[in-house]
């Protein structure tokens, strides 16, 4: 995929406003440019404006819909019921802030997991996290982003995700590689 190409909308399609996190649809026929395709979204500029574009929602911009990695009837359970916590954080790392290419494991705005065993109900996660900016209105999307994706984890059952932001999010709080990758050390 070539990022900055001109690609016409195949149909319409659903997006997310970014930042402020309004849903709207981006007509059939529109022109748009997409300007990051990081854990199975895409962002898109529009006249201007940025918009978040969902992997269900790909065919619209040409490319295949991949199946999806977030459906959890595909998931293999151990024997033993546990939760590789090490699993959890690596699909955590799939999520990425839609305007910053980095993921939010390396932002530094996960603040807590923590894994609670059910019992025969499986197990459940309890995530808080936070965002760049207390503003920004994609806080419910990545929030859900998030779950959904934890959710694939074999023995994860629930999945709950609180945004914060007590503390305010500082770029201390990225990876060094993050900070390296940004030009924020």
């Amino acid at each position: 995929m070539q990022e900055n190409k001109p690609i016409i909308l195949n149909r319409d399609c659903d997006a997310v406003l970014i930042p402020v996190g309004t849903p709207i649809t981006l007509p059939e026929g529109s022109e748009v440019l997409i300007t990051q395709a990081l854990g199975g979204s895409y962002t898109v500029n529009i006249n201007g404006n940025l918009a978040r574009v969902d992997a269900k929602n790909a065919d619209a911009l040409g490319f295949e819909v991949e199946d999806s990695p977030t459906e959890t009837a595909d998931k293999e359970l151990t024997g033993d019921g546990t939760v590789n916590e090490v699993l959890i954080w690596d699909q955590m790392r799939t999520c990425y802030d839609p305007e910053i290419p980095i993921n939010i494991v390396d932002l530094g705005l996960i603040y807590e997991c923590n894994i609670t065993p059910l019992g025969a109900d499986g197990n459940q996660v309890d995530i808080v996290m936070t965002l760049t900016a207390a503003g920004c209105g994609m806080g419910d999307f990545l929030a859900e982003d998030v779950r959904t994706k934890v959710l694939t984890v074999p023995n994860v059952t629930r999945v709950n995700v609180e945004v914060t932001f007590d503390p305010p999010w500082s770029q201390e709080m990225m990876s060094e590689a993050a900070r390296l990758e940004t030009g924020m050390y």
